[in-house]
């Protein structure tokens, strides 16, 4: 399971030592919420799903695979079902190919998810292996579901623009000026990405409130 409430605020608390700037917008939009999901397949074939669409078109397209091969999509339904049928539901040949991989590698047991290597980039790196997971959607993986509290998903691109924005910088840093940026906050890395996310979906509602007719 990923960070409790608890140890995201503990966390953002001891980053907030490290770093004032975190402080001073910790001060302005508070404490995220936990992101938090179950450990396992589903959401590791969920994380395929949502590559490159929206959140809503996501659930929509999730729900549609689980009306045409079943609830929780178990691998067996998945590998069984014509491609015809996936793509009906809204994945494409892509994503069929990775989620098809994905299910077979669980029903050989290639992949053990309850068996990561507790090394972070370790860890990444077997989920890489897996067809259509790249760092990315492994590092989601491995601090959404598993609740590895210093995972820095700095190839992120709300991640980066907030950062960017916290530091004080004139332009968005690149995936290694935000890696290299964030040194010093470890072992809290994973909650100052959970805080970037919080900040800059906190200011897209403010400037959508802002741009609404009184």
């Amino acid at each position: 399971m990923g960070l409790s409430a608890e140890q995201l605020r503990e966390s953002l608390d001891a980053l907030a030592g490290i770093e004032p700037a975190f402080a001073r917008a910790i001060e302005r939009v508070g404490y995220p919420e936990p992101r938090i999901r179950e450990r396992g397949y589903e959401t590791l074939l969920r994380t395929i799903v949502g590559q490159q669409v929206s959140v809503a078109a996501a659930n929509s397209i999730w729900g549609k695979l689980e009306a045409a091969v079943g609830a929780g999509l178990r691998p067996e339904a998945v590998t069984e079902a014509p491609d015809e049928l996936l793509r009906g539901a809204g994945l494409s040949r892509q994503k069929i190919s990775y989620a098809k991989s994905l299910a077979e590698e669980m029903m050989s047991g290639t992949l053990d998810l309850a068996k990561l290597p507790e090394d972070d980039e370790k860890a990444i790196l077997a989920l890489s292996r897996v067809k259509g997971i790249g760092r990315w959607s492994a590092e989601i993986y491995l601090l959404f579901a598993e609740g590895r509290g210093d995972i820095w998903p700095a190839g992120d691109l709300a991640v980066q623009i907030e950062i960017g924005r916290l530091m004080g910088l004139d332009a968005r840093p690149n995936e290694k000026a935000t890696r290299d940026m964030a040194g010093l906050w470890r072992p809290y890395r994973g909650a100052a990405a959970i805080f970037a996310w919080h900040h800059y979906g906190t200011r897209e509602r403010e400037a959508s409130a802002s741009k609404a007719p009184v």
